[in-house]
């Protein structure tokens, strides 16, 4: 094998390695974020699990976060929380560093 293929090979498994990590961090994400606002809505420690895996689920609708977002908002509104569209995307912004900070110390 020449250098190359090697070189090609090793690139491939590193982006296959961070495409993991990545996936690995959203579902974390997402569980997080599922907790937090379990927590705001007083849900109780099964229904806040339950909620959060409802979370991690809404991610696979579509490509992006918008449906994540979709989600948190409309059972924000549900829920009657005085909480903002802003303060939503911050805390999914907030998470996703933490979920890869974790992520990231688990690998």
């Amino acid at each position: 094998m020449s250098s190359f293929d090697n070189r090609e090979t090793g690139f491939e498994s590193k982006f296959a390695h961070d495409e993991n990590l990545e996936f690995k961090a959203a579902a974390r994400r997402n569980k997080l974020l599922g907790l937090w606002l379990a927590g705001l809505m007083n849900k109780s420690e099964d229904e806040a699990a339950s909620y959060a895996k409802e979370i991690i689920i809404a991610d696979f609708e579509e490509a992006g976060d918008e449906d994540v977002f979709r989600k948190l908002r409309g059972d924000a509104d549900k829920a009657e929380l005085d909480i903002s569209d802003h303060q939503i995307r911050r805390k999914m912004a907030e998470l996703s560093e933490i979920a890869r900070e974790q992520v990231r110390s688990e690998s």
